[in-house]
This record gives structure tokens, C-alpha cells and sequence, in this order.
């Protein structure tokens, strides 16, 4: 499968094509809406969903070959969301909530992105390691942490009663909770809990990112504020990020196809659990601000560049 294949098969799939829909929607002035109270409780329900599933995978993980790249993972979900918090506050001039959300969006990971890493890189007969879906899991969770406590501290006046008031957040907690549960009971405890959070997820999500999208769509004129600069960082970022995560994977003792991926995961931003996250604990910040440029430009420029570009990256390191 070529890069551009995947790239198609991925910009072609339900959950994309539903957050344009809503979009062009939108754009049209159609009445066409997803109840509020839906989109709280499809929020609710994916947040707990990703953790629980994350959990599960972190109760299979080995010890002895995971600690240094988890260690390298969890540095990345700290650092990550610090300096696009920087970046938002400074040259994008975002207000606090904005650049918070725009941390938490990039401080995560796309899941939809990673699964197209390992299946390019799987297809070319490349070895990725089974632990990355953990270090997935474990970058999911720290940088929305950050981000919102970033947000905070700036309300409060102070970074540590932030980070308390953020984790014990429902948003966070749902996702910490999740992991807990998932971790506790394991691949055969989460057996039964299989066709609510696993074989219905891809279906709450697109009607989730058709909200998500409706609500873009109505709000598109606030990129306007930022304009070319907010464009910029969408392609830049990415480039950034996915360098400095496929050189520390690289130098964790990770395979290059292992090393390509973190890379991977460093460079996506998230449109799953970050958006969640971010509505229930910044209803103030704009959603366009964020998932304009983590869904509609990262997210096809990490399918059709990035993937290859860190594998070259990585093989040439390692």
C-alpha cells in the first residue's frame, strides 16, 4: 500500500468525511443541529472509552522493555503541550482558553494517525513493536493535563492548585478513571464491555465530529484572527514535534520502525479526546481555533508526508 493510498483511504473514511459534512453544513446555513445534551453525553462516553481501552493495553505491557520509552513518551506529553502554549500566547496571539485548547489538541495524539503509521509501515514489512498502542495510551492523557492546568494556573494564579483542580476535573478524571479500570481488569475483564466501548466508539464518533464539525463550521471566521500565522504552525508543528519524538525514540533503544512511529504519535494532534476534553473544561475557547488546523491540515499533512518522512528519519538514525 502506498503512502498516498492510505492517505486517501484514511481522508475518505465515515469520521472524516462526517466533521466536513458538518462543516459544509454549516457553511450552507442548513438547521440542521446535534442536540447539546447528545454531544455531552457522546463526550462522556469516548473520554471513558479511550481510557478504559488504553488501561487494557497498559495491563499487557512489559516492564523491563517499556519504562524507557514510556519514560521518553511521557516527557513528550510534557514538553509538547508547554511550547504550543508558548507558541499561542506568543506569535498566534491566542487569548489563555485558546492556546490552551490549541496545547491540548497537539500535546495528545491521533489514534487515526498512528494506526495509519503502523499499517504503511507494517506493509513494507518494517518491525513496529506491539508496546507502541501503550506509549499511545500514555500520550493521550498528559498533555490535555498540561494544558488545562496551563489554562488555569493563569485564572488561579498559581500552576499546582491548577493541576489539582485539573486532574480531579470530570474530563480528566474520566480518562484516569478509565485507565485504572481498563488496567484492573484487564483483556479478559473488558471482554463484556466490548459492544458498548469498543464496537459502538466508531459510531459515537461520527456523529461526535458531524457536532464537532457543525459547530467548526459556524465558527470558521475566527481563524481569521490569526490567519496565515495559525497555517503556518499547522505545518510546522507537526515537523517539530515528529523530529524531536522519532530522535528520542531512536536514542530509548526503540527499532526504527518503532522510533518512526513515536515520531508519529509526537507530530498528530488529537481530534478525539482532546476536543472531549477541552468542551467540557473550556466551554469558552473556540473550536476552530483547534480543530481547524489539528483535523484539516496536520492531520492529512502527517498521512502524506509525515509518515515517511520520520521513517526515513528514524532508519537513518538507528
Amino acid at each position: 500500500m502506498s503512502a498516498l493510498e492510505l492517505a486517501q483511504g484514511n481522508l475518505l473514511s465515515p469520521m472524516v468525511l462526517a466533521f466536513a459534512f458538518g462543516i459544509l453544513a454549516a457553511r450552507l446555513k442548513s438547521d440542521l443541529t446535534v442536540p447539546e445534551g447528545l454531544m455531552d453525553a457522546a463526550s462522556l462516553y469516548l473520554l471513558l472509552a479511550i481510557g478504559l481501552k488504553g488501561g487494557v493495553e497498559l495491563a499487557e505491557a512489559s516492564l523491563a522493555e517499556l519504562w524507557l520509552p514510556a519514560v521518553v513518551t511521557l516527557s513528550l506529553g510534557l514538553l509538547i503541550p508547554v511550547g504550543v502554549f508558548a507558541v499561542g500566547r506568543g506569535p498566534l496571539r491566542l487569548r489563555v482558553d485558546d492556546a490552551s485548547s490549541l496545547a491540548a489538541h497537539y500535546g495528545s495524539v491521533s489514534v487515526v494517525t498512528f494506526t495509519a503509521a503502523v499499517t504503511l509501515l507494517e506493509a513494507r514489512d518494517v518491525n513496529v513493536a506491539g508496546f507502541m498502542t501503550t506509549l499511545l495510551a500514555m500520550l493521550e492523557v498528559p498533555g490535555i493535563v498540561v494544558a488545562l492546568a496551563l489554562a488555569r494556573s493563569r485564572a488561579q494564579g498559581g500552576f499546582g492548585p491548577a493541576v489539582r483542580e485539573t486532574l480531579s476535573g470530570k474530563s480528566v478524571m474520566l480518562l484516569l478513571g478509565g485507565l485504572a479500570i481498563g488496567a484492573l481488569t484487564g483483556p479478559e475483564g473488558f471482554e463484556r464491555a466490548v459492544p458498548v466501548f469498543v464496537d459502538a466508539f466508531y459510531g459515537v464518533l461520527v456523529l461526535f465530529l458531524l457536532g464537532l464539525g457543525i459547530t467548526v463550521g459556524h465558527r470558521l471566521g475566527d481563524v481569521r484572527v490569526t490567519g496565515w500565522r495559525l497555517v503556518s504552525f499547522a505545518l510546522v508543528a507537526p515537523l517539530v514535534q515528529g523530529t524531536l519524538g522519532t530522535i528520542l525514540g531512536a536514542a530509548a533503544g526503540l527499532s526504527a520502525g518503532s522510533a518512526a512511529v513515536l515520531g508519529v504519535m509526537a507530530a498528530s494532534a488529537s481530534y478525539i479526546a482532546a476536543p472531549a476534553a477541552v468542551r467540557v473544561a473550556l466551554p469558552n475557547a473556540s473550536p476552530a481555533l483547534s480543530l481547524v488546523p489539528a483535523l484539516c491540515i496536520t492531520f492529512p499533512f502527517n498521512l502524506v508526508v509525515g509518515i515517511p518522512l520520520f521513517y526515513a528519519l528514524a532508519h537513518g538514525i538507528t
